[in-house]
């Protein structure tokens, strides 16, 4: 017997469709560092990540306060002022106090931050040493961590630093890059930069500098704040040269620039190629969490049908139609070979066809094919002057 008709109209109010989306702010840096210890370097936990918004937080977790108002700064403490100086300035910051330079245990408790996406070692340019029997130590430590990290899913980029007092020589490029040559990581893990001379923090003034922008700007030109080098230290057009050709990020003052400041002459990652530029890296690592945070939500719910393939297509089409239309990529197909096969009728598809779709549900495990199209920023313009009379 049918229900009554009474109360005529029912409404069930279904809120899925309100169920937020993951995201992943791109600009999120972590600084790892030494202090004194005890009060002497601040009020911080070692081996504890916090996060930082103002100075006045930097001073206190990670410095010395001192009763007249005066801050005792800490290798720390100061990086974390370079990083404020920036602008546009990084989404988020971190500061993690290490004891003493056991960078490994303090890189180590950012394992489950998954929002960093770039970490840098305080005013650190010593190389150190792999691990054999006992923690990386110096900027090893930092690569093993970037390396470690990102291949567990946790894509993020190390920046280390070219000790600023090498001296000048006839070899400077080809010395530093053998002397930082172990640091290099053939996946655009780490980016290095050079800046001879240089007062503060270049690397994590680089980075924080990197993290201001979207993914898909190129660092070339940009401006790097918080640094200062004497003219007669800056790099000469064939070190600048050199130092790009090889990975090394150089940072320079250029004529061509209104204005004096510090700016990229570079975009490199060290070692990357064919990842050889850090926006490139960017930008998939971007893509790579908006599809896995925007498809989390169809695992255990969409179906090996053609029409629950035809969601998923759309699925992934919803994710990077946005993309394409503010221009950060410059097109994408979308290929799932499962809903080419469900899409011919049952009585035409061969027994290879078959073979897929079945092995395609027995494993509940569906590809989906995604090539996108990268229009990256101008970095070079050759223009051929012709005079005449």
């Amino acid at each position: 017997m049918p229900d009554a008709a009474y109360p005529f109209v029912e409404v069930v109010i279904d809120t899925s469709g309100l169920t937020p989306v993951a995201r992943r702010s791109p600009g999120v840096i972590a600084i790892v560092g030494t202090t004194p210890n005890g009060a002497a370097g601040g009020t911080a936990a070692v081996n504890t990540p916090h996060r930082v918004d103002t100075l006045d937080q930097a001073h206190s977790l990670f410095a010395r306060v001192n009763a007249d108002g005066t801050v005792s700064r800490t290798p720390l403490s100061r990086a974390i002022e370079v990083a404020l100086l920036q602008d546009p300035r990084p989404s988020k910051i971190y500061g993690v106090r290490a004891s003493g330079a056991e960078y490994a245990a303090a890189l180590t408790a950012l394992d489950a931050a998954d929002d960093v996406t770039f970490v840098a070692i305080a005013e650190e340019s010593d190389v150190g040493a792999a691990a054999n029997g006992s923690p990386a130590s110096g900027l090893t430590a930092l690569k093993e961590h970037v390396e470690s990290v990102s291949a567990g899913g946790f894509r993020r980029v190390g920046v280390a630093m070219v000790d600023p007092a090498t001296a000048r020589s006839d070899t400077y490029a080809a010395d530093v890059t053998a002397a930082y040559g172990a640091l290099a990581n053939s996946d655009g893990r780490m980016v290095l930069v050079a800046a001879r001379g240089a007062t503060g923090d270049p690397a994590v003034a680089a980075m924080a500098s990197m993290a201001g922008y979207p993914p898909h700007a190129s660092l070339v030109l940009k401006p790097v704040r918080g640094l200062s080098i004497p003219l007669e230290s800056q790099y000469g057009p064939s070190e600048i040269t050199e130092l790009s050709e090889a990975g090394i990020n150089p940072i320079i003052d250029p004529a061509l620039v209104v204005g004096e400041g510090l700016h990229f002459a570079e975009a490199r990652t060290f070692g990357g190629a064919p990842l050889l530029y850090v926006d490139l890296v960017r930008v998939l690592d971007d893509i790579e969490f908006r599809l896995k945070a925007g498809l989390v939500g169809l695992v255990g719910d969409a179906r090996i049908t053609k029409a629950g393939m035809m969601r998923l297509k759309g699925s992934i089409r919803g994710i990077l139609g946005p993309l394409e239309r503010d221009a950060v990529i410059d097109g994408f197909a979308v290929q799932i070979p499962v809903l080419d096969i469900l899409s011919i009728p049952t009585e035409a598809r061969t027994d290879t066809d078959n073979a897929v779709v079945r092995e395609a549900r027995e494993a509940r495990q569906v590809e989906a094919l995604v090539a996108i199209t990268y229009g990256p920023a101008v970095h070079r313009i050759r223009v051929r002057l012709s005079p005449t009379f």
